[in-house]
């Protein structure tokens, strides 16, 4: 394994350096309260050494980075059904975009975006009795921590401004993909949306990934062949419409949040968290693009 020690704090300098951090976005008017500032970095390798620098204890709203985790309860509980009302394209289009959905019958492009992750919270709310606390419960069953939590005022934040995520529910509901109330699916949507993690907490739950299902005690939670189609989904589609920027830029399968959160993975070798609120024009975070590029070509490690 390269000097990840080395690496981290390289890059860290580097990017600190650099004049262009982004914005805070600022539609959910809770995350436009956070220091523009922040700046952490977490490396979890197959072997459970840890890596990190900056404000990586630190615990931010995970925001899109949370529709991995309730893709893979959805997968865990009714397998490959769940593409019966997705498909697992890229969308070319913003996370909340909703022109496809029309045209393609309210089918979403994939369970990344903000319509297909709202059929996966429909999935749930079916399958689930308390589709809040048991998905918090899988979870903290996944990352070995209990202190894991939803942040309250961004939950209710973005009940209180999410009107793209109404409009794309009831569109999903007019076509007959969304089975639930609109507003108990929304409601859990927004929660999930709310997990509150640090860089290090998401390397934990995310080690299942690079651990083909098995998180750190070795426990299944997915198949090989549901951590394949995961990974594979983060690399095409996990970035908006950048993906193919991030795929071409950094090589490696992940997901992004805009609460500046990125994760990304390495099967077999390592998982890298990275947060810094700033934002692209695209919604992901600036320094953390800049890191994780910076971090595959210093390591020479890629899926390429």
């Amino acid at each position: 394994m390269p000097d990840f020690n080395t690496i981290l704090n390289t890059v860290f300098q580097e990017v600190t350096n650099q004049p262009d951090t982004g914005k805070v976005a600022t539609y959910i008017p809770e995350l436009a309260c956070i220091d523009i500032e922040k700046f952490g970095i977490h490396l979890l390798d197959i072997d459970k050494n840890e890596y990190n620098v900056g404000d990586s204890q630190e615990r931010f709203s995970i925001q899109s980075i949370s529709k991995v985790l309730t893709l893979s309860m959805a997968m865990n509980l009714i397998g490959e059904k769940v593409w019966d009302r997705l498909d697992v394209e890229p969308s070319g289009d913003p996370f909340n975009h909703l022109s496809l959905l029309e045209q393609e019958n309210g089918i979403p492009r994939n369970p990344l975006i903000n319509a297909g992750a709202i059929v996966i919270a429909d999935i749930l709310v079916s399958e689930l009795k308390n589709p809040k606390r048991e998905f918090l419960e899988f979870v903290r069953q996944i990352s070995g921590d209990t202190s894991i939590a939803y942040d309250e005022h961004v939950a209710n934040s973005e009940k209180a401004t999410g009107f793209k995520n109404y409009a794309a529910a009831n569109l999903l509901k007019s076509y007959d993909n969304l089975k639930n109330d609109v507003l108990e699916v929304l409601d859990f949507y927004f929660y999930q949306c709310s997990l509150s993690m640090s860089c290090s907490q998401l390397c934990d739950t995310f080690y299942l990934f690079i651990n083909r299902g098995k998180c750190k005690r070795q426990q299944d939670f997915l198949t090989v062949n549901q951590v394949k189609r995961i990974n594979a989904l983060m690399l095409t589609c996990g970035f908006y419409d950048e993906a193919g920027e991030f795929a071409f830029r950094v090589g490696l399968p992940g997901k992004s949040g805009v609460g500046g959160g990125i994760v990304a993975l390495l099967p077999k070798k390592f998982c890298v968290a990275v947060w810094s609120p700033g934002l692209n024009k695209k919604g992901n975070s600036t320094r953390g693009m800049a890191v994780l590029e910076r971090l595959t070509t210093l390591s020479d490690l890629s899926i390429f």
